[in-house]
């Protein structure tokens, strides 16, 4: 196990991003303007009717127009094939400059380097899955049309919810349907008024909104410092709540396994000690780590050493390693039970597909070799040795590689707007489909392709994916490492 530094970005290429932007907002403008005069302009913007508010910000629809059309292309691509390590990527054409994309009914195959199928169950789903899941269809419905709080609470699902608890180590778990809805309806049954919720400042926006949900004061601190941590802590106790300074009802600290967009694996050690020291519970979401890090694939406890019961509350989906959907929280009994009785997901959410549910149990049995083979094990090591080898070649290709080593996800910074569309177009025109990722959901200057590496991926696929990537890299001046000036 080891520790990267990410990359600092030199003083040009920020410039020059920004720089970017400031161009195509100004032309964007102009465009506008003239529009109007000519009364060409498709889109009239946030156009207030007599009597009514506005439904959109005017911003929303420059940006939109002027900015996101220009790369729509790049997001939002449809397939016609299972997620695997390759894909089926559907064809599309534009007649109004890129506003709306159509398809045109061919695909072509392309090397998927941006789904979370980190276990590769989406690969080889009819030797490891199918039989189960198939045997499952026979037996129940695709909906249990209700709520697990009503009807919809089957064997299966209570089967799924003792192997998480098993799984993470905890005492219950509770299933939901939704990844971002566990963190979203979770996050309000545990906290409220007068209790302070202090978060990483790259948290997941299920996190953020489930906060947000709570009513609790939220203080946000440095991305994985434990220092910054330790400070805002200290501040919180000795002050207490605002205006009265009466002390909090309770704290809690949250922190992701792996951040996704970051690529970076949580420092879990040091911000357990810290939230023991200072009496705060901790809640752990892994949706990007259960299943991807440590030897058994138990997660970032596994992976840093640290024993479950110091953790208060494990979060996790099944969307990446397992290859199904919904999430969970695992707990002591206590808080599972009041969790059930108290958040939306559990009280009003339409229950997990019992189809769904029959897939993940497999998964589990899989991963633990509970089905008689070491197919759990081979996966587990093939998904660490290939994230492993495909960022250590992106690093030597000279590109601005953020996160940690042994993480699936593997962010090479891009910065410029120009170079996300043409990094992910010439990919694409390569036969390697990519993800990019942009401002606003990004910093305006750190603009990324994010790579999701997959043990379903063979060395011949990251070798071809590395060549492509290399090839279009320095086609666009994407080597920053090897630049002089750092652009």
């Amino acid at each position: 196990m080891s520790e990267d530094s990410d990359p600092e970005i030199g003083f040009v290429t920020a410039m020059l991003t920004y720089l970017s932007y400031l161009l195509l907002i100004t032309l964007g403008h102009i465009r506008d303007f003239f529009g109007s005069l000519s009364g060409l302009t498709r889109y009239k913007g946030a156009q207030k009717r007599r009597g009514y508010a506005p439904l959109f910000k005017s911003w929303e629809s420059f940006f939109t127009r002027r900015l996101y059309h220009r790369l729509q292309d790049c997001w939002n691509r449809p397939i016609s094939s299972g997620p695997g390590a390759h894909i089926d990527v559907m064809e599309r054409d534009t007649s109004d400059g890129n506003c709306t994309l159509q398809t045109t009914g061919n695909a072509f195959r392309c090397l998927n380097l941006g789904s979370y199928n980190y276990l590769g169950f989406a690969d080889d789903w009819k030797v490891t899955c199918r039989k189960d899941v198939m045997k499952s269809v026979q037996q129940w419905p695709a909906s249990m049309s209700s709520s697990k709080m009503d009807v919809g609470n089957t064997i299966l699902h209570k089967e799924l919810e003792e192997r998480v608890a098993r799984f993470v180590g905890k005492e219950a778990a509770l299933v939901f349907t939704m990844g971002y809805g566990t963190n979203l309806t979770a996050i309000p049954a545990l906290m409220g008024p007068g209790s302070l919720i202090v978060s990483d400042s790259l948290n997941h926006t299920s996190i953020i909104n489930g906060a947000r949900s709570s009513s609790s004061q939220i203080r946000v601190f440095r991305h994985n410092d434990p220092d910054n941590l330790e400070e805002i802590l200290k501040e919180a106790i000795t002050k207490g709540q605002p205006r009265h300074h009466r002390p909090w009802t309770k704290i809690l600290v949250m922190v992701e396994g792996i951040y996704s967009m970051e690529g970076a694996i949580c420092h879990l050690s040091e911000i357990v000690r810290i939230c023991k020291r200072y009496k705060a519970y901790i809640y752990v979401d892994e949706a990007h780590s259960i299943g991807a890090l440590g030897a058994t694939g138990r997660g970032v406890c596994e992976y840093r050493g640290i024993d479950p019961a110091d953790i208060d509350i494990l979060m996790g989906t099944f969307t990446k390693s397992f290859s199904g959907m919904g999430g969970y929280i695992a707990a002591s009994k206590e808080v599972i039970d009041a969790v059930r009785t108290s958040a939306a997901g559990s009280l009003y959410h339409n229950s997990l597909s019992p189809i769904v549910t029959q897939q993940i149990i497999t998964a589990f049995k899989v991963i633990m070799g509970e089905d008689g083979t070491d197919i759990g094990r081979r996966k587990l090591d093939a998904l660490i040795s290939n994230s492993n080898y495909f960022r250590q070649k992106m690093k030597d290709l000279g590109l601005h590689v953020y996160g940690h080593m042994d993480s699936p996800i593997i962010p090479v910074l891009i910065y410029m707007p120009a170079k996300v569309a043409a990094f992910s177009r010439e990919c694409l025109k390569r036969g390697v489909a990519v993800v990019v990722v942009g401002f606003p959901a990004t910093s305006v200057v750190l603009s990324r392709a994010r790579f999701c590496i997959s043990a379903g991926h063979t060395k011949e696929d990251l070798d071809y994916a590395v060549q492509v990537i290399d090839e279009v890299a320095s086609l666009i001046g994407m080597k920053y490492a090897h630049s002089e000036f750092g652009i």
